[in-house]
This record gives C-alpha cells, structure tokens and sequence, in this order.
C-alpha cells in the first residue's frame, strides 16, 4: 500500500473514531453539563473511541490477521497503553478549551486538534511498539 494510501485511511479511520468519541460525549453530556458529567462523557467516548480505532487499524492499517482472545488482548491492552500519553494529550487540549472558553463548540474544537495530534503519534507507536509481527510478515511477504 503507498504511503498515501495508509495515510489516507488512516485519516478516514480517525475521523470515524473521533465522530464515535464525539457522539459518545454528547450523549452523556444530554443528561447533564457539570463536571462530573464532564468527566465521565470524556471517558466514555474515549472508551469508544478507543475500541472503534483498534479494531479498524488492526485489520486496515496493520494488516494484522491475528484471532483468538489471547492475540486481542494482549494487542488491545499494549494499544491501549501506547494511547495513554496519547490520551493525556487528547484530554488536556480538550479540557483547556473548555475551561478557557466554557462552551461546546470550543470544547469539541479542542478534542480534535489535541486527537489529530495524538493519532499522529500514536500511529508511529503502534508501528513500532504493538503490532510488529504483522508488520514483519508484511515485509517478509514483500
């Protein structure tokens, strides 16, 4: 696959995930605006998030054929630990616009800027930390 190619998917998928993570907050958010609604809205629609990007990057990005509980949960957990620094990057750029601005709209602005750069690093991570033996049986089938 060309480089523009993966680029390009894997834009589309973080787009899909953010929508899900977005989509996920506001529903949460429908029941209430406080703080602690706040803070559970963002670990829900992380969650979601989370779980929509690993499943369409390991099958569409990684080409990870992979199956079995034992394969996904040792991959999902390193993928999910690949995304904690990540994450605090989503969550902190989100949580300023919000506290700085206090309305929705800046809110989501801040989720998608601090998620566009968090995607950016977390795909250079999972290619070198998580799904490397897909990776090796791709360059070896080269």
């Amino acid at each position: 696959m060309s480089v523009r190619t993966l680029a390009l998917r894997y834009a589309i998928f973080a787009v899909i995930a953010t929508l899900a993570n977005l989509g996920t907050q506001r529903a949460v958010l429908h029941f209430g605006e406080s703080g602690a609604y706040f803070a559970v809205a963002v670990g829900a629609g992380t969650l979601v998030g989370l779980v929509v990007k690993y499943l369409l990057d390991k099958r569409w990005i990684f080409f990870d054929t992979s199956t079995g509980v034992k394969a996904h949960g040792q991959k999902f957990a390193l993928y999910s630990a690949m995304g904690i620094v990540t994450t605090c990057i989503f969550w902190g750029t989100e949580t300023a616009f919000w506290l700085i601005w206090g309305s929705d709209a800046m809110r989501e602005l801040g989720a998608i800027l601090g998620l566009m750069v968090g995607y950016v690093t977390k795909y250079t991570l999972d290619r070198r930390f998580v799904f490397t033996d897909a990776r090796l049986a791709n360059a070896g089938g080269a």
